[in-house]
């Protein structure tokens, strides 16, 4: 499966100026501002830990409710990937495969969990959790990518069972573990929920992203401001260290 290259003719469309300025700017402060990403083997529980440090407050600054999922703000903290689509259990699809640790207090997308622990499944969409994504390159979207879709009406593709119903995009909600303390953030990944897999690259993104339900020139889940990239250039330039 061939993979999108991220380059710096990328990263520029990413930051242009020719799109008008996304209500995302609100957020953007040191809690989005990345000082350092790792991702960790831990041979004897055989997981991975991915974290980030940010110079401000990990999670901290959360999104305010819209009132309603069209038009819906989510904050993230993106790890792009070099793993392939179905080392997280989707079928083969190309884009970029990219855990993203997120925050949206409109809607709820991880039906089969109950991160705030209140009994309620339905209303912890603002509780930082954790997705698997295929991200695709977009024009239509000042941040230059979105959640791929598929078309609804077609046959379904391989997706795994956590994955949200009614969501017409490559999205997971694995429920991993996902905790922000002080100005860094992690996230658990068992080893055997990604084919086992240690070889790849990552590098880390803080973006506000947007849910569209409305407008069809526009994706369902697209990125419309980048924050930071931890590499300066979206190179994916780093590679799982072991404990």
């Amino acid at each position: 499966m061939r993979k999108p290259m991220l380059t710096l003719a990328l990263l520029s469309a990413l930051t242009g100026s020719s799109f008008a300025q996304s209500s995302g700017a609100a957020y953007n402060n040191a809690d989005y501002t990345p000082k350092k990403a790792a991702i960790t083997y831990l041979p004897e529980l055989e997981t991975l830990v991915f974290e980030f440090q940010v110079t401000g407050a990990a999670g901290k600054t959360q999104p305010k409710p819209a009132g309603k999922t069209d038009g819906a703000p989510v904050l993230g903290y993106v790890f792009p990937t070099t793993l392939k689509s179905t080392d997280i259990g989707m079928g083969a699809t190309d884009g970029i495969v990219a855990m993203a640790l997120t925050s949206h207090p409109d809607f709820e997308d991880t039906p089969l969990w109950d991160e705030n622990g209140d009994g309620d499944y339905a209303n912890d969409g603002l509780v930082w959790h954790a997705h698997w994504v295929v991200l695709t390159k977009d024009s239509r979207v000042a941040g230059g990518f979105s959640v791929k879709e598929f078309d609804h009406m077609g046959a379904a593709p391989k997706l795994p069972p956590t994955s949200a119903p009614g969501m017409h995009m490559y999205m997971d909600s694995p429920g991993f573990t996902v905790t922000m303390k002080g100005n860094t953030g992690r996230v658990v990944v068992p080893l055997d929920r990604i084919n086992r897999k240690r070889d790849f690259k990552f590098d880390l993104v803080t973006c506000y992203m947007e849910v569209n339900a409305s407008d069809k020139k526009r994706p369902m889940l697209g990125v419309y401001q980048v924050y930071g990239v931890m590499s300066g250039n979206l190179s994916l330039p780093y590679t799982v260290a072991a404990n």
